[in-house]
Order: C-alpha cells, then sequence, then structure tokens
C-alpha cells in the first residue's frame, strides 16, 4: 500500500510518475515542439521509432487520439473500418471515426479479441458502388474488454498478409502492447512488424503521467503531425513530460511481470469467494463476475474498505494490478473479499 489509505485498482492509468519521472521532468531541455524542435519530445520519438523498428514516431497526448489519427491517415471520408465489438476504438472513443473522420465502423464479434481470420475477409466489401470502401483495419493488443487477451503474434501476422493481399492498412491499438511484451518475451518490434501503424500508451502500466506513442513509416507519421494539430493535439514546451515517457520506455516495461504476476494472485484468491468468478488473467487485467446485477454492489462493498474497482456492466468487476499497488495492497482486497458476509448486501 506504499503509505497510502487506499488501494486503488481502478485502472493503470492511476499509476503515479516515479521518483525518477519526476527527476528528468524537472531537468528536461525544452523546446517548441510544434516547431519541431524540443530535443526531449525528438528524443523520445526517436528511441521509440527504434524500439518498434518503424522509421519514425510522434507522441500525442493520448492513446484516444492516436487511434483517431492513425485512422485518419489511413483512410479516406465514407471509407469502412474493420474492428472488434469491444475494441477501445469501437466502444471507448465516442464514434469518433465517425465525428472526426466521417468514416463507418463495422464492428465484428471477436473471441478474446480475436476476429477469426475468415470473418475478417468476408467483411471485406466488393467493388460496389453500393458500398463504401473498406480501408482500414484496427485490432487491440492487449484486449481491455476481453480481459487483457493477448492476440498472438501469429495471429497477427495473419491479419497482415490478409490486409496486404486486399490492399488495406492495418493499424493495432497497443495501447498495452507492452504488457503483451512482458507476458511473452516477443520483442516490440516484432509485434510492430504486424501492423503499419501501432499505438503505445505510456501513462497506463509504464507509469508516466501523459502520453502515447505511435510509429509507423516516414510518410504516415509526417501526415500523423498534420493531423494531431487538425484534431488540437499540437503541444509546445512538452519535453517536460515527454521526458517521463522516455523513462516510462526505458526502465518500466521489465517490471510490468509484476503487476502480471500480482493479477494472478488477486484472481486465485477471489475465486475462493462463493459468487465471485474471476477469469485467469494473461496479464495486469482481472475481470470478475458477480452475482446478476451485482457488480455495482460489489463495487461499493469494496470501497467501504478503501479498496477500489470499477463495475464493468450490471454484473462484472475489474481490477487492474500496476506499479502503485503491492502485495500488501493485493492482500486487503483478497481480505476483503473473503470476509465473512455476502459482498453485495
Amino acid at each position: 500500500m506504499k503509505g497510502r489509505g487506499v488501494s486503488d485498482f481502478r485502472s493503470d492509468t492511476v499509476t503515479h510518475p516515479t521518483a525518477a519521472m519526476r527527476e528528468a521532468m524537472a531537468t528536461a531541455p525544452l523546446g517548441d515542439d510544434v516547431f519541431g524542435d524540443d530535443p526531449t519530445v525528438r528524443e523520445l520519438e526517436v528511441y521509440a521509432a527504434e524500439l518498434f523498428g518503424k522509421e519514425r514516431a510522434i507522441y500525442l497526448p493520448s492513446g484516444t487520439m492516436a487511434n483517431q489519427v492513425a485512422a485518419r491517415v489511413h483512410t479516406r471520408r465514407g471509407n469502412e473500418v474493420i474492428l472488434e465489438a469491444g475494441s477501445h476504438t469501437f466502444f471507448f472513443e465516442q464514434g469518433g471515426l465517425a465525428a472526426l473522420s466521417g468514416l463507418q465502423a463495422r464492428p465484428l464479434t471477436g473471441e478474446r479479441g480475436r476476429i477469426p481470420l475468415e470473418d475478417l475477409e468476408a467483411a471485406i466489401r466488393t467493388e460496389n458502388e453500393h458500398f463504401p470502401v473498406t480501408s482500414l483495419i484496427v485490432l487491440e493488443n492487449t484486449h481491455n474488454m476481453a480481459g487483457g487477451t493477448i492476440l498472438p503474434l501469429d495471429y497477427l501476422q495473419g491479419v497482415k498478409e490478409l490486409a496486404l493481399r486486399h490492399g488495406l492498412k492495418f493499424h493495432l491499438d497497443g495501447a498495452r502492447i507492452c504488457n503483451a511484451e512482458a507476458a511473452t518475451g516477443i520483442r516490440l518490434a516484432d509485434w510492430a512488424a504486424t501492423a503499419d501503424t501501432v499505438s503505445c500508451c505510456l501513462s497506463k502500466g509504464l507509469s508516466a503521467p501523459i502520453g502515447t506513442v505511435l510509429v509507423g513509416d516516414d510518410d504516415v507519421i509526417r501526415e500523423a503531425r498534420r493531423v494531431r494539430k487538425l484534431f488540437g493535439g499540437g503541444m509546445r514546451q512538452v519535453g517536460v513530460i515527454a521526458a517521463a515517457g522516455l523513462v516510462a520506455l526505458r526502465d518500466m516495461r521489465a517490471r510490468l511481470v509484476e503487476d502480471h504476476r500480482r493479477a494472478k494472485v488477486l484472481a486465485e484468491g477471489l475465486n475462493a469467494k462463493p459468487g465471485l468468478a474471476a477469469e485467469e488473467p494473461e496479464t495486469n487485467l482481472v475481470y470478475v463476475d458477480t452475482p446478476k446485477g451485482k457488480a455495482s454492489a460489489v463495487a461499493a462493498r469494496f470501497a467501504e474498505e478503501k479498496v477500489l474497482c470499477i463495475p464493468i456492466g450490471p454484473s462484472r468487476v475489474r481490477f487492474v494490478t500496476h506499479n502503485d499497488v503491492d502485495d500488501d495492497d493485493v492482500r486487503r482486497a483478497l481480505s476483503v473479499a473473503l470476509s465473512e458476509g455476502d459482498l453485495t448486501s
């Protein structure tokens, strides 16, 4: 619990910057990033591009903006985007594809975040003046709503081959792609090689206070800079927070295995409580089924004991492990769960 009164499992976005990040932020050399002369941002973008094996990177305020910028640069107005029905881009971005870029979303139901390749291929529009033109596939790795599941590398390679065969672009929402790296040992460059663009959130498990990097080929990222400005994402002396992003990518990826370990301990313990059924986590997200319609009541009962989780629908709650919860926080959550009495009362 690290001296705090609350064990906050709501999300890995609640992480605070580390001491090393705060020091880097305080001493970062600065410039004006819209003019392209913030040296700290440039260092972050060069490092991210090299890490992901792409030609170039751009620093953006959020993962949502990164996904929407990627969609804009890969498409034309009126095109159709195929994505998984529970993906962040479809589920949590306020219809941004339509609102910002005039795009039609084609959501398909996947299994654990994976749309079967035959379903993907069947959804691609044939040449017909009545149909929108399919131009982009968007997938999410790891997949939040599917329980932090990892889309396997060979599956993503299959998506890449399908996209190439049909002349489509492929964007990978890699908000938690570093969790996939930590869980599998597969390099970020290998994940990124499957897609035209990949986003990576720095403010989730990596603990930076803000920011996402988007990586891709030089011409794509050059256009992404224009779209970022259009969407209001042009920033000035932003090296003051990009410095934390550098620490995040360099120093925080290796420790994600600790979050995964704690998530497994938490899930196993929660399953010992009658009425709760936790899915076995692949990474740092623990989804728990509660009695029908009781998710809010269960979350409220945990909150009474200063353990925070969030309802995901009427009968599920979510716990997320991260750098700002430790083994004591997990024990505290399990103590609440396994105490006598009904969690839903």
